[in-house]
C-alpha cells in the first residue's frame, strides 16, 4: 500500500483553536516564555514507560516483527523544518524503514518554545509527536503531555548524549523526551575590532568596541548573578535551597549592571537592535544562539567571531559568565493514536541520521557524541559553553518564580531606577520575589 503524507493544513479549519497558539520563534530560546508556570511540582500519570526490543535509530530492523497498521501520525514542528523539506525527508525515510506500518502523516506547525503553551490548552488533541524546549517538561509532565521512555528508547539516550544533555530531558528520575540539539547562548563578534584576547573580558570589550547585551532578559541576565556565587536550586534540583540571589554576592553583581548600563560603550539589545547594529557596524559584539547565527555571519562577513562567554570583574572579582544551558527535544504524547509508532517515530527523528541532516539543512548542532560534524566553529563554542560557561537551566516548577523578578531588575536597571545607592534594598526585593510562590 501507498505511503501518504498530508499537510495539518488541510485540516486546519477543525483545530484552529489549538493551532493558533502555535507560532515561530526563529530565536528558539528556552527563556522566551519562561514566566508561565507549572501547574504542579509533581507528576501527573505520563504513560508507561515504553519498551522497545527494536534499536531505535535501526533502519527497518526488526520491522518483520511489527504488526501491521494503517492509520494516521500527527507531527508538530517548526515552520524552518518543514520549509527546508527536513521533516518530510525523515519521515519518508521512517516510512520505507518500516514496511509493515502505512502511515500518513499529518504535519503542523509548532515552534519548540510554543510547545507547552499549545499543547496543555488541549493534550488530547495535540500532536502525535512534537517538538519542545526542554524548560517546557515539568507543565508538560503535570499535562500529562509527555510519556516517559523505556528500554532501549532510554538506553539509547544515555549511551549517545552527555550527561548534562541526559540531564536537560531528565524529570522526577525520569527521562521523557529525545534530545536532539542543545539551547544555549554564547558571543558573536568582530574580529576587526576584538583580538582573541579581549574577548576573554567582558570589561575589556567594552574598552575597544561596542557590545549589545539584552539585559532586561530573564534569560540572560542571571548570567551575571551565577558569575559571583549566586545559584538557583542549589545544583538545579534541589527545591528546598530555593534561590538564592541575595546578600554581598548578589548586590556586587546588580552594582556592576548598573555601571554596565551607564558605559556608553554598552548597548542593550532589545527588539533586534544588537543584530542591526552588527548590519551597520555601530555595534561589534552580540550575545546570541544558533538561531542568529546565519544572520550574524551575513552581517560580519570575514570578520565572524564567535566564542563562549567573557569574564567580568564583578566586586573587584574576575568571575565567569555563565549562560543557562538547556537542550530542544522530541516527546511522545501518552494520548497517541499508535504509542509503538510515534515512539519510534520520535527516536527516529532524533536519531543519528536525522540529527546529521538536521545539521546539513539548517545548522542544527547535534547532541548525539555518534555525529560527526566538520570543524565548526560555533560548535566549538557551543561544546565550552556546556562544559565551562553554563549551568543547568532548572527543571523544577518553582523555577516560574524567577523570570518576572529578573526581568523586572533588568528593565529597572536600564531605566536607572536602580543605583548603587539603593542596590542592596533592590536586590533584596528581587530575591524575595522569586522566592515567593505565584498564584496558580
Amino acid at each position: 500500500m501507498k505511503k501518504k503524507a498530508v499537510s495539518l493544513l488541510l485540516i486546519t479549519v477543525m483545530a484552529a483553536s489549538m493551532i493558533a497558539g502555535c507560532g515561530n520563534n526563529a530565536g528558539g530560546n528556552a527563556g522566551t516564555d519562561a514566566g508561565t508556570n507549572a501547574g504542579s511540582d509533581a507528576a501527573a500519570d505520563n504513560g508507561a514507560a515504553v519498551d522497545s526490543t527494536e534499536a531505535p535509530d535501526a533502519a527497518g530492523e526488526g520491522a518483520a516483527e511489527e504488526e501491521a497498521w494503517a492509520g494516521t501520525i500527527t507531527v508538530w514542528s517548526p515552520q524552518e523544518d518543514q520549509d527546508t523539506g527536513w521533516l518530510s525527508a525523515q519521515c519518508d525515510a521512517f516510512n520505507e524503514a518500516h514496511p509493515n506500518w502505512d502511515i500518513t502523516f499529518a504535519y503542523g506547525v509548532c515552534a519548540e518554545g510554543d510547545a507547552k503553551t499549545t499543547v496543555t490548552q488541549d493534550v488530547e488533541g495535540s500532536a502525535d509527536v512534537y517538538m519542545l524546549a526542554n524548560d517546557h517538561i515539568p507543565d508538560l509532565v503535570a499535562a500529562n503531555g509527555l510519556a516517559e521512555l523505556g528500554g532501549s528508547y532510554l538506553d539509547y539516550v544515555t549511551s549517545t548524549n552527555a550527561d548534562s544533555i541526559i540531564a536537560s530531558v531528565t524529570y522526577n528520575d525520569a527521562v521523557v523526551a529525545f534530545p536532539f540539539t542543545s539551547n544555549t547562548w554564547f558571543m558573536f563578534y568582530d574580529t576587526s575590532v576584538f583580538s582573541e584576547d579581549d574577548i576573554k573580558s567582558l570589561d575589556t570589550m567594552l574598552e575597544k568596541g561596542k557590545v549589545s547585551f539584552p539585559l532586561n532578559n530573564s534569560w540572560y541576565i542571571q548570567a551575571f548573578y551565577a558569575a559571583n556565587g549566586c545559584t538557583l536550586f542549589g545544583d538545579g534540583t534541589d527545591v528546598a535551597a530555593g534561590i538564592d540571589f541575595s546578600g554581598d554576592k548578589a548586590v556586587a553583581a546588580t552594582d556592576y549592571l548598573v555601571d554596565l548600563a551607564a558605559n556608553p560603550n554598552f548597548i542593550n539589545d532589545k527588539d533586534g537592535s544588537g543584530m542591526a547594529g552588527l548590519r551597520d557596524g555601530s555595534v561589534n559584539a552580540i550575545f546570541s544562539g544558533t538561531w542568529d547565527a546565519e544572520s550574524v555571519k551575513e552581517a560580519l562577513g570575514d570578520n565572524f567571531g564567535v566564542a563562549a562567554l567573557p569574564t567580568a570583574n564583578i566586586g573587584g572579582t574576575e568571575g565567569q559568565l555563565k549562560s543557562f544551558m538547556g537542550s530542544k527535544a522530541i516527546g511522545v504524547n501518552p494520548n497517541a493514536e499508535n504509542m509503538q509508532i510515534a515512539m519510534a517515530l520520535a527516536a527516529y527523528l532524533a536519531g543519528e541520521d536525522a540529527q546529521k541532516a538536521h545539521y546539513e539543512m539548517r545548522n542544527i548542532l547535534p547532541t548525539n557524541v555518534n555525529v560527526e560534524i566538520a570543524d565548526d566553529p560555533i560548535a566549538a563554542a557551543v561544546t565550552k559553553v556546556m562544559t565551562d560557561t553554563s549551568i543547568m537551566q532548572p527543571l523544577v516548577s518553582e523555577m516560574g518564580n524567577y523570570w518576572s523578578p529578573a526581568e523586572n531588575m533588568g528593565n529597572a536597571i536600564i531605566s536607572g531606577e536602580v543605583t548603587h545607592d539603593n542596590a542592596a534594598e533592590k536586590t533584596e526585593e528581587m530575591n524575595t520575589a522569586m522566592n515567593t510562590d505565584v498564584a496558580q
